[in-house]
């Protein structure tokens, strides 16, 4: 099995440390998400790692080579980091053919990524033509051409519709559960949580988080339920002396933290305090990188006064 392996790699330009000593692994049969700020670092390290750039210090191996030191590299890694790197005046077909004389690929994987990344009745179209999420497609193609052991990919849901959102997701678990090695960088969080197993959460360059992503999610935002009942003041030290931690808002719902819905609703039950509402709030991705990030956002807005 092939993976990508990180060891203390940096990238300084000029005055700015784009990396900063960065270590982890991607390992095969998974799907990592590549997650940080605008300016982290991640496209960066994806740069580093496919030869586009060369580091300050420090590697990135895939299968424990360099990507220079491969020969005919499509057959081993895939990569989509720009999805206008096509030529326009190339029909996709031609673009994807030229591809694969140069890395010996046999020309029938042509048509096979052309149908299964939905391009195919299009394939005679001009690249310039394309839409934005037709040419996302393309990249995707040009990714799978050589049958990689190892995919990276940059924002490959940028430009989809939502069919194509649920198409990239699909393609990206099959990827992992064929035993290949899956990087995907993406700022969509909801995506991020339904496709990938594991995570690296990149800020200002440094690495924040290596971990599996449940277990990012519930080490930095606990569940809750959320209630609503005619007896405030009963459900208040009913859930008091049980020693939860509630708050009630201006509406009247009381928020329970670190609590489940069964507990809470055999508490009220047994105690007789009427439900009008009972209702689960699960930790989310998006509040997890929110809580570790947001100091480490190179760009942020100020809120508006009103």
């Amino acid at each position: 099995m092939t993976s990508i392996d990180v060891r203390d790699l940096t990238k300084v330009y000029g005055s700015r440390r784009a990396v900063d000593h960065l270590t982890f692994t991607v390992e095969p049969g998974r799907v990592t998400g590549f997650l940080g700020p605008n300016g982290a670092g991640k496209s960066t390290t994806m740069r580093l790692a496919l030869g586009l750039d060369r580091p300050t210090s420090g590697t990135a191996t895939i299968g424990g080579r360099p990507y220079t030191e491969l020969r005919e590299p499509l057959h081993h890694v895939g990569a989509l980091l720009e999805a206008q790197a096509a030529h326009g005046s190339r029909t996709g077909r031609d673009h994807l053919r030229a591809l694969a004389v140069s890395n010996r690929i046999p020309l029938s994987r042509v048509d096979t990524v052309l149908e299964e990344t939905g391009l195919a009745s299009v394939a005679r179209r001009r690249v310039k033509t394309y839409s934005l999420g037709m040419r996302q497609r393309l990249g995707m193609a040009a990714a799978l051409l050589g049958d990689p052991g190892v995919v990276l990919l940059d924002e490959p849901a940028n430009g989809l519709d939502p069919e194509g959102i649920v198409w990239i997701r699909q393609l990206l678990r099959r990827l992992a559960g064929e035993g290949r090695t899956v990087l995907v960088s993406s700022h969509l969080m909801n995506e991020t949580a339904a496709f990938a197993d594991h995570l690296v959460v990149l800020g200002r360059g440094r690495l924040l988080a290596d971990t599996p992503v449940q277990d990012f999610i519930h080490a930095r935002v606990q569940p809750g339920v959320r209630v609503r009942t005619t007896d405030g003041t009963g459900l208040g030290a009913l859930l008091s002396r049980h020693g939860y931690e509630a708050a009630q808002d201006g509406n009247g719902a009381w928020t329970v933290r670190h609590a489940r819905v069964d507990d809470i609703g055999r508490l009220m039950s047994e105690a007789d305090v009427p439900v009008l509402e009972l209702t689960a709030q699960e930790a989310t991705l998006e509040q997890a990188y929110l809580d570790l990030t947001s100091a480490e956002a190179e760009f942020t807005a100020q809120p508006q006064e009103a």
